[in-house]
């Protein structure tokens, strides 16, 4: 017996819905593989996932595609702060990490600035010193200032004051003002804490009393003016002067250590000396209060000549003029920088800052003050 099948047939208003879904899942599709296509795009110029999710929700992939890879526009887009009317000047921003960036960006643009004069706040200053200045009216001397590479944000109320009292160019206001040239001697100091080979110490920065350098090496009987004292050096500056040493000996000049580290406590005893031989005066010129010596970093050397007791006369002072720097010492307290250092010349004073470094200072004559406020300085 032949059964026949009967055909399932459905009915038309099924097969509307059933064309209606298959359409629906193909534009979903296709809409997915769009969504993804726009998301890869932006990812391959770098920006982030949850910049990506903004800039599709506010519908402007074809505008950033446009812009291409760009950090300050990836953090906008990133921001609560984000404003639609300032995407242009987003893009001219040099991209700055911190934390309020397109908050504060939008508060300049709110005050007037440009996109460079921006880009220039945002360079000179950290996040607090961005933030209160976007509070701040709009200053007048902006690019006269901070076109100087190491100019401080914080700092342009005192670099206005230097200028209008002194009558220095910018560049020199910026040096002198970072330099605290416009504070009284000992007065306001920095404290520093920690442990640098390159710190800086002087009239303005002060080591805390518990301040002890590091690999504090003690330095061989035979290197000293003395051989009876004990003598203390950070390593790298033993193991530099003995190179310099050995050099010097070879040209038949003999020099020698008188002194090194000195701790806080040895200061104070070294000031109360010198102040009862020679009285105030002279300590103010030559002895450094303690916390303000060079000798507590215990990267500073007197040096001696192991013929004479008057160094700035001997042969060893003059090969040391010349040669020094070859092996990473500066002379730190020079006649023609006094106005500078705040000390009166001491010929026999050498600081090690690296052949690098000291190579620099000596083709460029000048200190290691000045050095390190256009280079190093962070604070």
């Amino acid at each position: 017996m032949i059964i026949l099948k009967k055909k399932l047939k459905l009915k038309p208003s099924i097969l509307k819905k059933i064309k209606i879904v298959g359409i629906v899942v193909v534009i979903f599709l296709a809409f997915f593989i769009f969504l993804q296509n726009q998301k890869n795009t932006l990812r391959k110029l770098g920006y982030s996932e949850q910049a990506i999710s903004n800039i599709l929700l506010k519908w402007k992939t074809a505008t950033v595609k446009e812009i291409g890879k760009n950090q300050t526009v990836n953090a906008a887009f990133e921001s609560k702060d984000y404003q639609d009317d300032y995407l242009k000047i987003y893009q001219k921003v040099e991209y700055q990490d911190q934390k309020n960036l397109i908050r504060n960006i939008n508060k300049l643009i709110q005050k007037g600035y440009k996109a460079s004069d921006i880009s220039m706040i945002l360079a000179h200053g950290n996040n607090e010193d961005v933030t209160n200045f976007a509070k701040r009216k709009k200053v007048k001397y902006l690019e006269q200032f901070f076109s100087v590479s190491y100019a401080k944000l914080r700092n342009y109320d005192r670099y206005v004051s230097y200028y209008d009292k002194e009558r220095e160019d910018a560049e020199t206001t910026v040096l002198r003002v970072n330099m605290d040239f416009d504070k009284e001697e000992y007065t306001d100091p920095l404290e520093i804490k920690n442990f640098s080979e390159k710190v800086l110490v002087n009239k303005h920065r002060q080591l805390v009393e518990e301040y002890v350098p590091k690999n504090l090496k003690e330095v061989p009987s035979s290197l000293l003016k003395d051989d009876s004292e004990k003598i203390m050096v950070v390593s790298s500056v033993l193991k530099a002067f003995q190179k310099m040493q050995e050099a010097a000996s070879k040209e038949d000049y003999h020099l020698l250590i008188n002194s090194g580290y000195r701790s806080y406590q040895d200061q104070e005893e070294t000031q109360q000396v010198y102040l009862e031989a020679y009285g105030q005066k002279y300590v103010d010129s030559y002895v450094a209060k303690p916390g303000f010596s060079e000798h507590q970093t215990g990267m500073s050397i007197d040096v001696a000549s192991a013929d004479t007791s008057v160094f700035v006369e001997s042969n060893e002072y003059d090969w040391m003029m010349e040669n020094a720097y070859l092996y990473g010492f500066i002379l730190r307290y020079p006649k023609s920088k006094e106005e500078i250092t705040g000390y009166k010349c001491e010929a026999w004073h050498y600081r090690y800052v690296g052949e690098k470094i000291a190579k620099y200072i000596h083709d460029h004559n000048i200190t290691y003050d000045e050095y390190y406020i256009q280079f190093l300085d962070q604070e």
